[in-house]
């Protein structure tokens, strides 16, 4: 039994004549006869009565067409969910964030986009450091990703990436501190001599890496006193006097009355938000976050 057996079934059963029905289903008389009588023979049941005056509806065609209209109600739904899933108009969209990624007003504004023009698709936000977004990605538990990177992520090759933001690190430093007293961008060698609170490399391996990078360019080694795992945690030992950081701007956002920040004045002082997904894989969600951002651009957040 197939859809088209209900629907030609339906469709006489209102009809109760096999011409005007055959022409509502485009098709001809003879066929619609055929069809009519191999479902009844299918369910070992008339459903029909049929004189030369008139067709109509036995008891089981009755309670047969109660069930029909049901299940072609059904099959509609249904034909309808897979449609609108298929066009990104409902569904559930994995993404991955680094800790800070909602102060990105690119982040923030792409997401709020997102969810007003697709107010049925569900975002299912992670938190995930970029190692661990990447072998999620890898595993089709992300659809995408956003991740921050002073270069292009080096990705596997099922992945790719577009930038979507750049902003500039700022030394974060206690308010009492001598080096707050000024709002102008901070050299790097002033930080020489300052005990630093920092990211574990095994944490935040890029920033680290950069970090440390930018001061060896300026001919010296971060004197890391205090380790911490968490933006949060570096922002609270900051403001409790306990060292100065580098952090992305956009981290000021959350910043502390008891901080202060100041621009960090170093060739390559920058770093950049990239979106990551799948290469191949053909999302209509994730289509929409790539074209959104191609039309945006590569914003600059400072």
């Amino acid at each position: 039994m197939e859809l088209r057996h209900l629907r030609y079934f339906a469709t006489l059963a209102e009809e109760l004549h096999f011409g005007r029905a055959a022409a509502r289903l485009n098709i001809s008389q003879p066929p619609l006869s055929q069809q009519i009588k191999a479902l009844e023979i299918e369910l070992g049941a008339l459903l029909f009565e049929r004189t030369k005056r008139q067709v109509r509806l036995t008891e089981a065609g009755r309670l047969f067409l109660v069930e029909a209209r049901a299940t072609l109600a059904q099959a509609e739904r249904a034909q309808n969910i897979a449609g609108r899933a298929q066009r990104g108009e409902i569904g559930e969209l994995h993404i991955g964030l680094f800790a800070s990624a909602p102060l990105s007003i690119s982040v923030a504004g792409a997401l709020t986009a997102f969810r007003r023009s697709h107010p049925e698709v569900s975002l299912n936000l992670r938190e995930r450091t970029s190692p661990q977004q990447i072998e999620d990605l890898q595993g089709e538990r992300l659809d995408l990703g956003f991740l921050r990177s002073h270069i292009r992520p080096n990705l596997p090759n099922r992945l790719t990436s577009v930038e979507v933001a750049r902003e500039k690190l700022h030394v974060f430093l206690p308010k009492a501190h001598r080096l707050s007293a000024s709002e102008a961008p901070l050299p790097i060698t002033a930080l020489a001599d300052e005990e630093f609170v920092f990211f574990d490399r095994q944490v935040r391996s890029t920033l680290h890496d950069q970090v440390y990078s930018l001061c060896a360019a300026a001919g010296f080694t971060p004197r890391v006193s205090q380790e911490a795992n968490t933006n949060s945690m570096i922002m609270g030992l900051v403001a409790a006097g306990l060292g100065v950081s580098v952090l992305p701007s956009a981290q000021a956002q959350a910043g502390s009355p008891r901080i202060h920040t100041r621009a960090l004045e170093a060739p390559g002082a920058v770093t950049a938000t990239w979106m990551a997904f799948g290469r191949e894989k053909s999302d209509p969600m994730v289509d929409w976050f790539v074209d959104y951002f191609e039309t945006a651009g590569v914003r600059e957040e400072d």
